[in-house]
Parts: C-alpha cells; sequence; structure tokens
C-alpha cells in the first residue's frame, strides 16, 4: 500500500479525539437540559401534589363540617320538632284557662275542666312547655309583650304588673311571649 493511502496513525486518533470533545460537549448539553427539565417537572409535579393535598384537605374539612351541621340541625329537629303543634295547642291552653275562671253553679262541670286543664297542661310540661312567670317580675322585651304601660307610684319601674296572655318557652327558646301591663312612674 502506497503511503498515500495509509491512514495516519497520528491524524486519525487527533480527528477522533476532537469528535468525541465536541459530541461529548453536545451530549453534556443534552444531559443538563434534560437534567433542568425534569427539575422543573419535578417542581411542578410538587406543587401540584402540594395544591391537591390542600385541596383534599379542604374538601375534607368542608365535608366534616357539612357533616356536623347536618348532626347538629337533626338534634334540634329531634329537639324541637313539637314547636308547631305546641304553638297550634297554646290557644287551646289559653281557652281551658279562662274557662275555668269563669264561675259556675255546676261544680262538678269546674272541677271536670279543672281537671282536663291540668292533664293537659302536664302533658305539655313533659313536651318541654314551661310558663314563663312574669307578674311581679321586671320587665324584660326578650319575654314579655308590653300591651299597657300605667302609672303606679307603688310599684317599681318598668314591673309587670298583670298578665293578659301567658307566655311559654319551649326547652329554654322562646315559644310566644306573655302580654303583659308594664307599671311606670308618674
Amino acid at each position: 500500500m502506497p503511503e498515500q493511502d495509509k491512514p495516519n496513525a497520528e491524524t486519525a486518533p487527533a480527528f477522533d479525539a476532537a469528535e468525541n470533545a465536541t459530541g461529548a460537549a453536545s451530549h453534556g448539553e443534552d444531559t443538563v437540559i434534560q437534567v433542568e427539565t425534569l427539575v422543573a417537572d419535578r417542581d411542578r409535579l410538587e406543587r401540584e401534589k402540594g395544591e391537591m393535598n390542600d385541596r383534599l384537605l379542604r374538601m375534607a374539612a368542608e365535608f366534616d363540617n357539612f357533616r356536623k351541621r347536618c348532626e347538629r340541625e337533626k338534634a334540634e329537629i329531634i329537639e324541637y320538632g313539637s314547636e308547631n303543634a305546641l304553638k297550634a295547642m297554646l290557644p287551646i291552653l289559653d281557652d281551658f284557662e279562662r274557662a275555668i275562671k269563669v264561675e259556675t253553679a255546676d261544680a262538678e262541670y269546674a272541677r271536670g275542666m279543672s281537671l282536663i286543664y291540668q292533664r293537659m297542661s302536664e302533658a305539655l310540661t313533659k313536651l318541654g312547655l314551661e310558663a314563663i312567670d312574669a307578674e311581679g317580675k321586671p320587665f324584660d322585651p326578650n319575654l314579655h309583650y308590653a300591651i299597657d304601660r300605667v302609672e303606679d307610684p307603688e310599684v317599681e319601674q318598668d314591673t309587670v304588673i298583670s298578665v293578659y296572655q301567658r307566655g311559654y318557652t319551649l326547652k329554654g327558646r322562646l315559644l310566644r311571649a306573655a302580654m303583659v301591663r308594664v307599671a311606670v312612674k308618674g
């Protein structure tokens, strides 16, 4: 083989080394870009994961609040479910009170009315109905409805003198305010 056709041993490895160096540099840049892309993807996924965890925790808290509110409303319905029925019965109870106060010649009739009133009153008390004791007490706008204001120098200012219609509470909650007459100083 002529000398020209022989590859130059000194030039060939140098050429391969230069090519390898350029390829390695290019390969190194590709690796750096890939690493940066992977880091950016990882950071984005971490953010998304944090957002999803936050949303999950918020939804769990909302669900827990909803469950507690439903339980509370259910308990109120059970406890105060008879409220409308009791409100409808209050005028009947008022009528019994007025009927008992009327004098009658028939003592047995009066006694019967009194017994019916007493039994009905006891039954309503078992359901949680309580009469508001108003006469002689200080006027409370949360419990009393003032129908009349009367000058009375012998009674303290804003004291309930008399009750026109009895008020009631149901398990501590106002069912009907008492209609009252209130004393004022002249």
